[in-house]
């Protein structure tokens, strides 16, 4: 009698014991989710980093060819009007980049919304302001076109990504956990 119940005992598990398997395998997942959505987002939004680095890049390739020095410069404000004349769109600025100065020009960003860029043609390079690329975050609405020299919150996946000559102009940078850029 007593083999019998111990052959019975072990056939399966309890209903607690399947119970609270499901809810410590629930209290992981709680933990671990945000963190994943997270990872998920900051990995976007160092593609679009990048992205915007080397088109820059490949800008200021094109510059130094055109005029033998492309001339860099900070200012603690900056107007970088992306609806002007010198607003160019992807066809317009795969023209003048591919494949001389760049392999191919990344259309969309991160969160799949398009690039912003403002490039100068040659008889307007005497403005301060000769080119910038933007990305404008998760969201995909431009927050402004006058933007502060300063970084934002890493975790702040909405904000704008500017990178206009030779500097980025609004970047994610700083503490997270204290709320600091």
């Amino acid at each position: 009698m007593l083999s019998m119940l111990r052959n019975r005992r072990q056939k399966g598990f309890t209903l607690i014991e399947l119970l609270i398997v499901i809810a410590i395998i629930g209290i992981i997942a709680a933990l671990l989710i945000p963190n994943f959505l997270d990872s998920l987002q900051k990995g976007k939004q160092k593609r679009t980093m990048g992205d915007i680095k080397n088109m820059g890049t490949s800008v200021f390739a094109l510059m130094t060819d055109w005029l033998g020095a492309a001339a860099a410069g900070q200012a603690s404000t900056t107007n970088y009007d992306f609806n002007a004349p010198a607003t160019k769109s992807w066809e317009e600025m795969t023209a003048i980049l591919v494949p001389q100065y760049i392999q191919k020009l990344p259309q969309i960003d991160g969160w799949k919304g398009t690039y912003d860029f403002r490039l100068n043609d040659i008889a307007d390079i005497a403005d301060p302001q000769v080119m910038a690329i933007r990305s404008r975050g998760r969201l995909g609405v431009a927050e402004t076109d006058d933007y502060e020299v300063n970084p934002f919150i890493p975790t702040d996946y909405e904000q704008d990504m500017v990178w206009a000559d030779g500097f980025w102009v609004r970047w994610p940078s700083g503490d997270a956990n204290t709320g600091t850029p």
